[in-house]
């Protein structure tokens, strides 16, 4: 199998921009290293590496919105990732919205755009 370049950044981390792959809507933006890499093509779900808790970690593992792999698509310098998933659960961010990406800025001030999916409450016993 080709490689990824992870030696471009000192910390050996490149992002991976995650996409659902029917709707093609950006969920999120995550890390890898060869590690969560590996996994990731050994399991076909999503793992990444947290930088907030220096560790290795499977989507999903605490809330069980896993996200299943469907397409791997790999830039000109192999050092970022598009990683195209089914999000079991309906939601990819931690605070309970279908994307990361659930605000716009409008007049300098975020607005809240998407929709949220769960409370965060509820699945994780926190905000």
């Amino acid at each position: 199998m080709d490689n990824l370049n992870f030696t471009k950044s000192a910390d050996g981390l490149i992002p991976a921009i995650v996409q659902d792959y029917k709707s093609n809507e950006i969920l999120m933006l995550a890390y890898i290293n060869k590690e969560a890499w590996e996994k990731t093509i050994e399991t076909g779900k999503a793992h990444y590496w947290s930088r907030s808790r220096n560790k290795l970690w499977l989507k999903g593992e605490s809330s069980g919105h896993v996200q299943i792999i469907h397409e791997i698509f790999v830039d000109c310098d192999e050092d970022t990732v598009i990683y195209k998933v089914e999000q079991l659960g309906g939601a990819a961010c931690h605070v309970g919205y279908s994307s990361c990406f659930y605000r716009k800025v409008v007049d300098g001030k975020f607005e809240i755009t998407g929709k949220m999916v769960f409370n965060p409450e509820e699945v994780y016993g926190k905000k």
